[in-house]
């Protein structure tokens, strides 16, 4: 079946804490990939963040990591490294809140094009993510642009500065 006849996954999210996986995605020139976001009946409510999603059934993290990153973007050449930084969020999306428990895992592409948004996308991230970008660095510091995790031009350069941590970081937890 081709990609654009393929069904979307459901959403099956229906509350309380939600394990989920991130992907750090690097190039060979060290940008990070982001997904451009927004709510799905209002465009201009928008943001960036790193692929990933929530882990499904007996798959572990790295697992779904892994599943996330290929569903949302068809890259699959990667080297999955380390849990660099846990964090908990909370956040209003598509009508409800989302209570999450993020693992954000450093993962290296040899893939150096433009990224785009990959088939395996659920029926609510057709509705709303409108494309991906590679950033460098110095792109998301000077970003006057939403980015989640807040904090992420700091910790890009501290990864890439002084490579990953010896242990995964628990970031401060982010409630919007």
């Amino acid at each position: 079946m081709p990609a654009e006849e393929t069904p979307a996954a459901p959403d099956t999210y229906e509350g309380g804490l939600r394990r989920v996986a991130r992907v750090v995605l690097l190039d060979p020139d060290d940008r990070i990939l982001l997904l451009h976001g927004h709510e799905p009946d209002d465009p201009a409510d928008d943001w960036w963040f790193t692929p990933g999603g929530g882990v499904e059934g007996d798959e572990t993290r790295a697992e779904a990591a892994r599943r996330e990153l290929r569903e949302e973007t068809g890259i699959t050449d990667v080297e999955l490294g380390p849990v660099l930084w846990r964090r908990r969020c909370s956040f209003p999306f598509a009508g409800r809140r989302w209570d999450q428990d993020e693992w954000y895992y450093l993962a290296r592409t040899a893939r150096a094009a433009a990224g785009a948004v990959g088939p395996g996308l659920t029926e609510l991230e057709r509705r709303s993510v409108a494309g991906a970008r590679w950033w460098t660095c110095e792109e998301l510091t000077r970003a006057h642009e939403t980015v989640y995790p807040t904090r992420l031009a700091e910790l890009l350069r501290t990864l890439l500065d002084e490579g990953p941590p010896a242990g995964p970081v628990t970031l401060d937890t982010e409630i919007v």
